[in-house]
């Protein structure tokens, strides 16, 4: 889906912070982060967070076990503006951190001789799944578990941390933030996954009815909580609409996917349709914004380069909607081939290029494994 390139649409909004942020570079980057400009979302839904908002994915998982309250941490004291929970539930109703329910990667379940019979195939969102599932297990037991690098095949300095950290719950980080916010003087702002929602109510294990009571609980449920709710099904977004205000994102896969909450009603349409104005048009009546792969916002060509931005900037603000696209990583292997250098997969190549391709469009802010190079980049675009 290749269409003609847009104008930078809010850069304005962006370059009014620059000089703020170019007078503390000194301070490294926690004085950058603290630095940038409050700014309203360039889509019109006010946001208490800088343009370009930096999203720690998962925490800092360029750097420590994704989903760890040491990956959490990490992200805080880097200075980005707001760090991400993926939430799955356990048997006993418990939510818990998990980029997926299948733990079999993230933990040390394969090691517990006790959970051995646990193992098993599922089909999750019509994937058939052979491991150890979060739903399979309660906390206590969860509990006895300790994360770990999920890739460390690419990421083999991150499995020295391996065994330090147990799975948390989100109540555990909702605390967490709270005591960092008190410590800091300011909220610390969380973005939260509903992951596999409809799989989970299909076994009585609905997400967002315990998430929604968090929230109210932790005072996050309000229009201008520190907070995002995000899903990858829009019904799930839907549903928390109804349930609390606090802001909300439709996560979009590529082209041509389609939402499993689609699949499942019988609903036709498919990404394609949702990033059409009128599919927009939709989403903005239920959500302020919208969480697209980057390759919705720029596509690759064949060889993994990036070819001419798509319009899904200027139409999503159009409809009064922010734009967080995911994911920023630093290794050559996740990179545009525009911006791998060598011949390491793993080795660093020009992620500040490839930030700066991606800033150029427009977007208001971007996940990213690295918290600490995406301050820098988005620094540096503020300031041009």
């Amino acid at each position: 889906m290749t269409e003609r390139a847009q104008a930078s649409p809010g850069r304005r909004t962006v370059m009014g912070v620059g000089a703020a942020v170019l007078g503390t570079a000194a301070l490294g980057v926690t004085g950058t982060a603290q630095a940038a400009g409050k700014s309203a979302g360039r889509g019109g839904h006010r946001l208490d967070l800088p343009v370009p908002t930096v999203i720690g994915h998962r925490g800092t998982s360029g750097y420590r076990p994704e989903h760890t309250l040491g990956s959490y941490q990490l992200a805080l004291d880097m200075g980005a503006h707001i760090i991400e929970q993926d939430l799955v539930p356990t048997r006993d109703g418990h939510l818990v951190c998990r980029h997926e329910n299948d733990i079999t990667a993230t933990t040390d379940v394969s090691a517990h001789p006790e959970f051995a019979s646990r193992r098993t195939t599922k089909t999750v969102d019509g994937t058939p799944l052979t491991g150890w599932f979060t739903e399979d297990f309660t906390l206590a037991e969860l509990k006895t578990l300790r994360a770990k690098e999920r890739i460390p095949g690419n990421r083999q300095k991150n499995t020295l941390y391996d065994g330090r950290w147990e799975v948390p719950t989100f109540e555990e980080v909702l605390r967490w933030a709270d005591r960092e916010g008190r410590k800091r003087g300011k909220p610390v702002w969380l973005y939260v996954e509903t992951k596999h929602p409809t799989y989970f109510r299909g076994l009585g294990l609905g997400l967002e009815e315990p998430l929604a009571k968090l929230l109210r609980r932790y005072d996050r449920h309000r229009a201008q909580s520190p907070l995002i709710l995000q899903s990858f099904e829009p019904g799930s977004i839907q549903r928390l609409s109804k349930l609390v205000a606090t802001p909300r994102v439709v996560l979009l896969s590529g082209a041509g996917s389609k939402p499993w909450d689609f699949v499942t009603s019988g609903d036709p349409r498919t990404t394609d349709d949702l990033v059409k104005p009128a599919g927009l048009k939709w989403m903005a009546s239920f959500a302020q914004g919208i969480g697209p792969t980057l390759d919705l916002i720029i596509p690759k060509d064949g060889s993994g380069r990036l070819t001419t931005p798509t319009t899904l900037v200027r139409d999503a603000h159009a409809q009064g909607l922010i734009l967080h696209p995911y994911t920023m990583r630093n290794e050559n292997t996740f990179l545009p081939a525009d911006f791998r250098r060598g011949a390491d997969p793993n080795a660093y190549g020009d992620a500040f290029g490839a930030f700066a391709a991606y800033f150029a469009t427009g977007i208001d802010g971007i996940f990213s494994d690295n918290p600490d190079t995406a301050l820098l980049a988005a620094a540096d675009f503020a300031g041009e």
